[in-house]
């Protein structure tokens, strides 16, 4: 194997499994954050989160909160399934963004500042970016379904 071939050689193979990893990986963060907001996974509740988005000014903030955690719970099972993997993404990335633009407004970039910047936001939204411009892949319900 050639040193060009180790650092920028690739196969469509390897490209399919990349995009399942990380499909399924951040698919789960999103579950796993939605369960939370569902009270079901740490210390967090339905009723918290709205009264947080409440206390931030937010309208609607029973709505939002019911609207924030079903794009990341159904947003997530889709990514992992990779089914409607285009249309997840693009509904998490504004998902994202909001949270990073209203949950951390004022607290820059980096999630270590007090309080916590937009950077674990703005961060899976440029993931979900990526699946939203590459799709899911040869591994997934959308290339089975739709191929």
């Amino acid at each position: 194997m050639s040193l060009a071939t180790l650092l920028h050689g690739t196969n469509p193979l390897l490209i399919d499994v990349g995009l399942l990893i990380g499909r399924v990986a951040i698919g789960l963060c999103f579950v796993v954050h939605a369960l939370g907001k569902l009270g079901l996974v740490g210390s967090g509740s339905m009723a918290g989160f709205a009264s947080w988005l409440a206390d931030l000014g937010v309208p609607m903030p029973a709505v939002q909160a019911r609207m924030a955690m079903l794009s990341e719970l159904v947003g997530g099972i889709l990514l992992v399934l990779g089914l409607a993997t285009r249309p997840a993404a693009a509904v998490l990335i504004v998902t994202m963004l909001v949270a990073g633009r209203v949950g951390h407004r004022g607290a820059g970039y980096l999630i270590t500042n007090d309080p916590p910047g937009a950077e674990y936001t703005i961060n899976l939204a440029v993931v979900c970016a990526m699946f939203l411009l590459m799709g899911p892949g040869a591994i997934s319900l959308d290339a089975t379904l739709f191929r």
